[in-house]
């Protein structure tokens, strides 16, 4: 699954990350704890959260994870933006909430990073 195919399955917004719709994606997380993130993301992996903070994104950088969807139709922050466009992180938003975007992105393939999802 791309980027670009997450952007249409959540009709999502795009705030960052053009250039990155062709680019794969192999995991799904959704998840506001970042420290679940840690534990149990790998890369080439989206995140989906409502958590709408700098340490997302950073969290996001330190996992090569390619791309954040902003859930519930929460808005990044300038901050945010500024980190995802340089850390070649592509951040969008929905209004889906979360059990909605997890199951649509479930659906389609695209399955969690750990053992047995």
């Amino acid at each position: 699954m791309t980027i670009g195919d997450i952007k249409v399955l959540l009709d999502a917004d795009l705030i960052c990350g053009e250039d990155l719709l062709g680019s794969e994606v192999k995991m799904a997380c959704g998840s506001d704890l970042m420290s679940d993130v840690l534990a149990y993301v790998k890369e080439q992996s989206v995140l989906i959260t409502g958590l709408v903070n700098p340490q997302s994104v950073r969290t996001a950088e330190m996992l090569d994870i390619v791309c954040i969807v902003l859930i519930r139709g929460k808005v990044p922050t300038d901050e945010m933006i500024e980190i995802a466009k340089k850390s070649n992180i592509a951040l969008m938003c929905t209004k889906k909430h979360m059990f909605t975007a997890c199951g649509l992105l479930y659906e389609n393939g695209l399955r969690g990073g750990v053992s047995g999802e």
